[in-house]
This record gives structure tokens, C-alpha cells and sequence, in this order.
């Protein structure tokens, strides 16, 4: 598959969940406004709209719109637009730090590691889909080398990724009483299971499938692409248990 093509794919990819995130953005901010006006007119009321646009939550909103913008008018322009949309992605992770209940312990050190996470999450999230695409096309030369690239840059970002969450686990629930004893920890340690099998999977494509793929194995793209499936039902389950944790249920007091 040419290197061209890869490119355009993931450009094309990249703008459609953006534009999508876009969409999810200014809709989440609506389904805020009814949840604090308690009433679904809240979601287009000028007035408690405008309240909800001066708090954190409204700033949030502006860095991911302006950042998601930049983003796509980046992937747009081609390689000159590299840089925009690198600036523009680190505009809409930092949305996510200045919300929730990290911003709430009011730890500025404790906020650059969520987005030092986020980074490291965006990252993985956003070599899956050209891994597998390589893999399903039968594209083993270019899968292996991208799997191999790939598993390097894992080595380091991966227990970087790990710590923070730890970290920021042990900020957050403060005791292993907490832990077990409160729906907060107990939903947090059903992330930590589904990240755990994650990282079961990355190693076992790293360690066998990506080895198996340089090696010349006809079967190894296939396992490799199940396992990439697999790899994103884990992260679908991770994000909607952060969604739940970030919004649904309370820290431990």
C-alpha cells in the first residue's frame, strides 16, 4: 500500500472524528445545561447556557473547539499543517484537564500528568486503526515495520501511562478502603482489569504477532488484526467506564 495513501487514509480518518467530536462537544454542553437547570429546556436556554459558558465547563468547551478547528484545518492544508494540528490536538487533550475532578483537587502538577496520560492514550488509540487497515489488506512488510515502530515507542510511553494512572488513582481514592468499599473505586477497579487485559494484548502483538508478521508469516496478520479488534473493544469499555467515573459518580469522601 503506498505511504500516500496510508497518509490520506489517516487524514481522512483523523478530520471525520474530529468533525464527530466536534458534534459530541457542543452536544454534551447542552445535555450540562439541561442537567443543571434540571430540566431538558436547559439544553437551548440562552440564559443557563450563558451561566454554563463563564464556569470551567464553558472554557473546556473553548479549548476543544478551537483546538478540534485547528486540528482539521491542519490535516486539511497536508504536511504544512502538521504543526496546527499538533497544536490544535494538544488543545482539545488539555480540555479534558481543566474539568473534572483532577482540576478540582487544585494540583497544578497533578493536571499536567492527566494530560501527559491523555497524550499517552491518544497515541495508542490513534495507531490502531492504520495498524489494522495495514493488517487487513494483506500489507504484511508495512504492518510489521508500523508494529515494530510502534512497540518501541510503547516501551517508553506505555509505563509512563501506567504510573500516572496510578498516580492520580491513589490522589483521587486515597485509601484501599475507599477502593473496595465505594462505587468510585469499585467502578475504577473495573478500568484497571480492562486496561490490564489492554496491556496483555499490546504485549502479545508486540512479543508475537508483530515478530511473526517481520518473519514472513502468512497467519500473522489476521491474529494480529483480531487482536487489534479486541484491543478496541477494551478501549470502548475504558472510555465509557472514564465516563462514568468523570461524571456520574463522586470521589470518595
Amino acid at each position: 500500500m503506498p505511504l500516500l495513501f496510508q497518509i490520506a487514509h489517516v487524514r481522512r480518518l483523523t478530520v471525520i472524528f474530529a468533525l464527530l467530536a466536534l458534534i459530541a462537544s457542543v452536544v454534551g454542553f447542552s445535555f450540562a445545561g439541561a442537567a443543571l437547570m434540571g430540566d431538558v429546556s436547559g439544553m437551548t436556554d440562552p440564559e443557563m447556557l450563558g451561566l454554563l459558558w463563564s464556569t470551567s465547563v464553558g472554557t473546556a468547551l473553548a479549548y476543544r473547539l478551537v483546538g478540534l478547528a485547528l486540528l482539521i484545518f491542519g490535516c486539511m492544508l497536508g504536511r504544512p499543517g502538521l504543526w496546527l494540528s499538533v497544536i490544535g490536538g494538544g488543545l482539545a487533550l488539555w480540555s479534558f484537564a481543566i474539568v473534572g475532578h483532577i482540576p478540582d483537587k487544585d494540583m497544578s502538577w497533578l493536571s499536567a500528568l492527566l494530560l501527559l496520560h491523555l497524550i499517552a492514550i491518544a497515541m495508542w488509540i490513534g495507531i490502531l486503526t492504520p495498524l489494522k487497515r495495514l493488517a487487513d489488506v494483506s500489507a504484511a512488510a508495512e504492518a510489521a515495520d508500523l508494529g515494530d515502530r510502534f512497540g518501541r515507542m510503547a516501551t517508553v510511553f506505555v509505563p509512563l501511562l501506567v504510573l500516572a494512572g496510578l498516580v492520580m488513582s491513589y490522589v483521587l481514592v486515597g485509601s484501599a478502603a475507599a477502593l473496595v468499599g465505594t462505587g468510585y473505586g469499585q467502578a475504577l477497579i473495573v478500568k484497571v482489569s480492562v486496561v490490564a487485559v489492554l496491556l496483555a494484548l499490546a504485549a502479545l502483538n508486540k512479543l508475537r504477532f508483530v515478530p511473526k508478521l517481520m518473519n514472513g508469516d502468512a497467519q500473522a496478520a489476521k491474529q494480529l488484526s483480531r487482536s487489534i479488534s479486541l484491543e478496541w473493544i477494551a478501549v470502548i469499555l475504558i472510555l465509557f467506564t472514564t465516563t462514568v467515573l468523570t461524571s456520574a459518580l463522586t470521589l470518595p469522601s
